[in-house]
């Protein structure tokens, strides 16, 4: 990789360079690696936390707003696949006008807009809003990673990488814990106000801290056909897996969308080959790491992301159990995961990224199997189990192919690098929730019909039928009011067994998911990561 300079500036208004670190301490303060990595942390912390705080909430909604399930699906789909139309081109957004700008616009789009959601008082806004949230997450997202990766010699990147996976793992294990005493003890609308001071305070010290960087030769124009393209092509894509259980895997409009998405793709690649400036630059993928890493956290999160899904319905229908005390049971994912992050960051600077990012794939896929074969009665020592083996084996690829990527990134890129992360993470998550709900869906549908026969209740009309397959969906018995004591026990025992078959299936299909990035992470190493100048100041 040749050696890459950076321009730095204060940020709009500041008329002078900025002071180097270790002056006066205003500009020691300016700038500062660590009060970087802080104040981006911070800002992180809220789209990190949002992609599963609304998970323990949206039975709540459901019920509030009287949703349906596909309604609730897309609460959590139409803010990943916002984030993950976006991510790339505000990646470049953060390279083309600096990643502190970016960073800030981000954050403030992200509270007003969180706020928002609390206020609304139907499906539509809350969707609406939640969209909105994706768009202005990805602004700052990407330009998070470019500002650690301009502020952080090559040396210290591979620990302020781990400490901001620890930030990304511990909000996004802990949102349950948090959601769920928010919703139990406040409402679900202040799974979303909290945002809005979070937000504030990320502002401030923005304001205060954040030192623009860009690479000299940073792009100059934009490759507004290659966003139009990749853009469209990828909302397709995630449109077609979304919109499959409902129209069905063999409906041509399933397919269309599918074809249409790969004749976006197509015509994205060849169009990057001509562009003077292009919006991802294929010479990227000549790297096979870079390249194992963007593909390695796909897999993870769609076994991450698509599994959590259903645990949390699982935790608060199947076992009865309070918001609050879901939460408290994923308390051993959140725990591993704050544990294990610095922890392989430490075993990544050792030994490089590939033997813990197999590992961890390993107890990912081990962790998912284990969730497979959960019951009604399984009790709360061998559910932790689970999930603490999940979190040890998440850990690790939340730092180290975060590394990979972005270390195997040249400067000037370092936001499209960004956003290739976030963007193969949020696209994971997406088809995670979509994938897997199709494998819950198909399973349940086709197991309830016997079920309920076998349990000698009443046969219902084919109506009845899918109306009570999308209550079990969710894990929820469909009884009804005057409905004798015993048939509502064997209802609910159909129900819950139905469930119990669909997500282990689900978790089966996310163990394999998992065994393929075994492979994948084989493939990755550490990143060249060795640009002079990367930093303003000593650390």
């Amino acid at each position: 990789m040749t050696s890459q300079t950076t321009i730095e500036t204060a940020g709009p208004g500041d008329g002078a360079p900025a002071a180097p670190s270790g002056g006066s301490p205003a500009s020691g303060l300016r700038g500062h690696p660590w009060f970087t990595l802080i104040t981006v942390a911070v800002g992180v912390m809220m789209v990190a936390l949002d992609g599963t705080i609304v998970a323990i909430a949206n039975p709540a909604i459901k019920d509030d707003l009287n949703a349906s399930f596909a309604d609730v699906q897309w609460i959590t789909n139409g803010y990943f696949l916002a984030l993950a139309v976006a991510l790339i081109t505000a990646g470049k957004l953060g390279d083309r006008f600096g990643h502190r700008q970016t960073f800030l616009i981000g954050v403030v789009g992200f509270a007003a807009a969180s706020g928002a959601i609390g206020l609304s008082d139907s499906i539509p806004l809350v969707v609406t809003f939640r969209v909105l949230q994706g768009v202005f997450g990805a602004l700052l997202m990407p330009a998070a990673l470019g500002l650690l990766r301009a502020t952080f010699p090559a040396e210290k990147l591979n620990t302020a990488i781990g400490i901001w996976g620890m930030v990304i793992g511990a909000s996004t294990a802990g949102g349950p814990i948090l959601g769920g005493v928010l919703v139990e003890h406040v409402n679900w609308q202040s799974v979303f106000f909290i945002n809005v001071p979070v937000g504030l305070l990320a502002v401030l010290l923005g304001l205060v801290i954040l030192l623009d960087h860009r690479a000299e030769n940073a792009p100059r124009s934009f490759d507004v056909l290659g966003i139009a393209l990749l853009s469209v092509a990828m909302f397709c894509l995630v449109w077609a897996l979304i919109k499959a259980p409902a129209w069905g895997w063999g409906d041509g409009r399933t397919w269309a969308f599918i074809a249409a998405s790969v004749l976006c793709f197509a015509l994205f690649a060849l169009w990057e080959t001509k562009v003077k400036e292009p919006l991802i630059p294929l010479g990227l993928f000549r790297s096979v790491p870079l390249s194992a890493g963007v593909v390695l956290m796909v897999l993870m999160a769609i076994a991450f992301m698509g599994g959590l899904f259903f645990v949390t319905f699982y935790l608060q229908n199947v076992h009865g159990m309070s918001p609050i005390d879901a939460g408290l049971h994923l308390l051993p994912l959140t725990g591993m995961m704050i544990v294990g992050s610095p922890l392989a960051a430490f075993l990544i600077g050792k030994l490089g990224p590939r033997v813990p990012l197999a590992g961890g794939m390993a107890a990912t896929a081990l962790a998912m199997y284990g969730m497979s074969t959960l019951q009604t009665d399984t009790g709360s020592g061998v559910m932790s189990l689970w999930f603490a083996l999940l979190g040890l084996g998440l850990a690790p690829v939340m730092v180290g192919a975060t590394e990979v990527i972005v270390g195997n990134a040249p400067m000037e890129l370092s936001g499209v690098a960004g956003g290739l992360q976030q963007a193969a993470m949020q696209i994971g998550g997406s088809l995670g929730t979509a994938v897997l709900g199709a494998v819950m869906v198909s399973k349940v549908d086709s197991d309830l019909a016997g079920n309920w026969k076998d349990a000698g209740l009443p046969p219902l009309t084919p109506a009845q039928l899918a109306q009570a397959s999308e209550a079990v969906q969710v894990g929820v018995a469909p009884v009804s009011k005057g409905m004798p004591e015993a048939m509502v026990a064997k209802v609910t025992d159909v129900a819950h067994d139905t469930f119990i078959s669909g997500m282990g299936l689900a978790s089966l299909v996310a163990a394999g998911v998992a065994v393929v990035a075994v492979f994948v992470a084989l493939l990755t190493k550490r990143g060249v990561n060795a640009d002079a100048g990367m930093g303003p100041g000593h650390i």
